[in-house]
């Protein structure tokens, strides 16, 4: 049975202006121990599908679905218990995530506060582990750190550092790498494929990055206005996509054009968020 399975995922947002059908019909199904990734244009609904797992939508927001289990238990009704103890959350802009004015060692125990009952002389000592596990140097001084004392790369470490300190078995990678060089970038991405052959964690890596796709991911679902068109091997789907969005996304990769030529655009399709109409454009 797979550790996540969506079926038919519809989310409804109530606004001032009326409702607005943020997802539509998203089919996850994301098998334990692999990084599935979930990919499309901004606004397709990658970020509130997360979202939605953690129990964290907005009040009054409509969740329907045919299947939304993690492990077997319904989200609509479990997810905020598993929410930091199975559940956990890298998000993609780790300055955003840490609070300025209080050093990373305050930030990481009220982590380990919660989710053990250990004196604090253990609790730093397995802060220091957990920091020296992902890669940082000297993680005593990175403790004592303000946020503004550290690198985008460094920083976004501790952020993944923060997710595994609750224990959390299964988690939610929103665009990790957006805020990041190219370098720490697929450094960031490595960290998260050694962390789940050597813990065995699931990952569920939400990006509009081809290029991560391809670097860690094995499988994926692809998704546009709402809806999942096409999912698979992360291979079989970016050398042989069936869907057409699927192609014109990889056709308009900076590097599939040849030098001098123009790049290729994906054709656009509006949709009218409270009465889901066509606006323009042909439905993929």
């Amino acid at each position: 049975m797979p550790l996540l399975e969506i079926r038919g995922l519809s989310i409804t947002i109530p606004t001032p202006k009326g409702d607005v059908r943020a997802v539509r019909a998203v089919d996850l199904s994301v098998e334990r121990g692999e990084i599935h990734g979930v990919i499309g244009e901004s606004g397709s609904g990658k970020t509130i599908t997360g979202t939605a797992m953690l129990g964290l939508l907005p009040q009054g927001t409509k969740v329907e679905a045919e299947r939304f289990h993690f492990d077997g238990e319904d989200l609509r009704q479990s997810a905020d218990r598993l929410r930091g103890n199975r559940i956990g959350l890298i998000s993609q802009d780790p300055a955003a995530a840490l609070n300025p004015v209080l050093r990373i060692w305050r930030q990481m125990d009220d982590v380990l506060r919660l989710h053990r009952k250990a004196p604090r002389a253990e609790r730093w000592a397995e802060a220091v582990a957990l920091l020296a596990s992902i890669g940082l140097n000297d993680p005593e001084k990175v403790l004592r750190s303000y946020p503004h004392e550290l690198s985008g790369g460094m920083l976004q470490r501790v952020v993944i550092a923060q997710a595994l300190a609750t224990g959390a078995d299964f988690l939610i990678a929103d665009e990790p790498t957006t805020a990041l060089d190219v370098a720490v970038a697929m450094q960031v991405l490595e960290l998260l494929r050694q962390l789940v052959a050597t813990r065995g964690l699931t990952v569920l890596l939400i990006t509009h990055d081809m290029d991560v796709i391809a670097e860690v991911c094995d499988r994926v679902t692809v998704l546009y206005h709402g809806r999942s068109l096409e999912n698979g091997p992360a291979e079989q789907v970016l050398q042989r996509p069936e869907h057409p969005y699927t192609r014109a996304l990889l056709a308009a990769l900076p590097d599939a054009a040849p030098r001098g030529e123009r790049l290729a655009t994906v054709e656009g399709l509006f949709i009218d968020p409270e009465t889901g109409a066509l606006l323009q454009g042909d439905q993929p």
